[in-house]
């Protein structure tokens, strides 16, 4: 193996000096699968993208555009979809084609079966959910009506479904491949896309090379990609990253890790001007909102009756720390506070005025306890709040404050596997999450509020449950435009007077760039795009 990687590096290198270009970053989490079925953390997405292509995609300014469907009719029902493909797309190369140049071309019946295959339980698929709304008593769902016409019907018209189409769920996988493939397809994935896969060699580095067949042109009618390859390293140290990117080594990292937040960003969380001559800094809002979870079923065995599932409790630990103080002192002003909402600055149904929301008032969050019949804390037993390393930093900031109010608060650390399995299976009391947007809609935050969707089917991981948001929700789904907006306003402020969550900030999308990356989209999704990046 090591033989292999200093041959690779020695290839990168006299590949870079004749001309070629190769895009190296770091994924210190890891990359779990190449297959668009299980697409379900960025890590993954990330991969995924460069791999595979959809119907459609979202630009940088998160409006829909055509990829292999050139076009699409939506009937006046608003429940039957019509995509009309491309004929110019076709699979990688697979010895699996039984074609003479060992690929072929995309036709509808491949979208059928990709979708298909994200609903089929054999595949248990995180993706599933999507297709919640597909009347599979009608021609089961999705209807081929000839190779190049793809129809999807839904029970009832549903606003959102086009947006979610373009989730890396969504992309469209070969047949003959996945199933002569098996649980192997994970790692020798055979998409459309701009790269195709060279070889893994896990968590140690995943190398792309450019799809020199790949459609799509620019402007000027010139073939993407740009780039040669892409090169994908598995270092864990975060801040052999960091160090990394500074030494030239990688092209590009995204995030700010506590470690050496202060080093790379002022107090004001702009670039240090030590890094401004080989690096560019480039931010967006992130459509993302970290959060602390409560469980609040009261038919959970792990609750048994806990003060937590008081909601003059869950609002008091709402109230009793400085969000502002916590974002400028924890994360350098890089993160907007959350005290609006759930729903993330840059969505509409966003409320920069809300009145439900929550602001620092420690006198009103003990009176808040007292109300509930625990003044000061007192009958409350000690609580565990679970997370992983990266936010401990957070963790310890509201244990501090909560202990203002006379919470006993301990701290549990998990791997992110560990932690992501527990919250999924109701296994934790509390526990930090964070929610990113599949798709650029404020239904996509509120589902994890609707009952239909209690985890671990769905992503209701607090199991929030109440009728009149359920309501608002599934009417939701009919309403356009203003009404549309105002139905989610209504239920961010429902589940904000409950509490089964504790906003803490809106993320922001931070992209550290080596001046050689030329034409970087920065986006409010935060998907790796690098079909038209270039390098000089």
């Amino acid at each position: 193996m090591a033989i292999i990687l200093i041959a690779f590096s020695a290839c990168s290198k006299k590949e870079e000096q004749q001309g070629k270009t190769v895009f190296t970053y770091n994924e210190s989490n890891g990359i779990t699968s190449l297959d668009p079925a299980y697409a379900r953390n960025l890590e993954n997405m990330w991969a995924v993208n460069q791999l595979f292509d959809g119907l459609i995609e979202l630009n940088n300014d998160l409006e829909l555009e055509p990829l292999i469907a050139h076009s699409w009719d939506i009937d006046s029902t608003g429940k039957h979809y019509t995509f009309h493909l491309r004929d110019d797309v076709f699979f990688h190369p697979s010895s699996h084609f039984n074609t003479s140049d060992s690929t072929r071309a995309v036709v509808a019946q491949d979208f059928k079966y990709s979708f298909s295959r994200i609903v089929d339980e054999r595949t248990a698929s995180p993706g599933k959910w999507i297709f919640n709304h597909v009347d599979f008593d009608h021609k089961e769902g999705f209807e081929v009506v000839n190779d190049s016409t793809l129809s999807i019907h839904l029970k009832k018209p549903f606003s959102p479904f086009l947006s979610m189409l373009s989730m890396q769920y969504c992309n469209v996988v070969p047949r003959e491949v996945v199933e002569a493939s098996g649980a192997d397809f994970r790692s020798s994935a055979i998409g459309t896309g701009p790269f195709q896969l060279a070889f893994w060699l896990e968590n140690v580095a995943l190398v792309f090379h450019k799809n020199e067949s790949f459609w799509q042109k620019d402007d000027e009618q010139r073939a993407l990609p740009y780039l040669d390859a892409v090169k994908i390293e598995f270092v864990r140290d975060m801040s052999a990253e960091f160090m990394g990117l500074v030494k030239g080594e990688y092209d590009f990292m995204s995030g700010i890790h506590p470690a050496y937040k202060d080093e790379l960003l002022t107090a004001q969380g702009d670039l240090n001007k030590e890094f401004q001559e080989n690096i560019n800094f480039q931010r967006t809002p992130f459509l993302k909102t970290d959060y602390i979870g409560i469980l609040v079923d009261e038919e959970a065995e792990l609750m048994n009756g806990h003060p937590l599932l008081n909601p003059k409790v869950r609002r008091a630990m709402n109230m009793a720390f400085d969000r502002q103080q916590m974002v400028r002192y924890l994360r350098n002003n890089a993160v907007v506070e959350a005290g609006h909402g759930f729903i993330p600055k840059g969505l509409p149904g966003y409320d920069e005025d809300a009145k439900y929301g929550v602001h620092y008032d420690l006198k009103r969050a003990k009176e808040l306890l007292a109300e509930a019949n625990f003044p000061m804390g007192n009958g409350i037993p000690e609580i565990s709040i679970s997370t992983t390393s990266d936010y401990v930093d957070l963790c310890e900031y509201l244990q501090h404050a909560w202990k203002e109010i006379g919470l006993n608060v301990q701290i549990d650390v998990l791997a992110g596997s560990a932690h992501r399995e527990k919250v999924a299976k109701s296994q934790l009391m509390l526990f930090r999450k964070s929610w990113l947007a599949d798709y650029p809609d404020a239904e996509n935050f509120l589902g994890l509020f609707y009952s239909e969707n209690f985890c671990p089917d769905g992503p209701n991981y607090t199991h929030f449950k109440n009728a009149e948001f359920d309501s608002l929700f599934e009417a939701s789904a009919l309403l356009e435009g203003e009404e549309r907006y105002s139905a989610y306003r209504q239920m961010d402020s429902l589940v904000m007077g409950s509490s089964p969550i504790i906003p803490l900030f809106y993320d922001q999308v931070s992209h550290f760039l080596s001046k050689d990356v030329v034409d970087f989209p920065t986006n409010a999704v935060n998907m790796l795009d690098l079909k038209r990046v270039q390098k000089k």
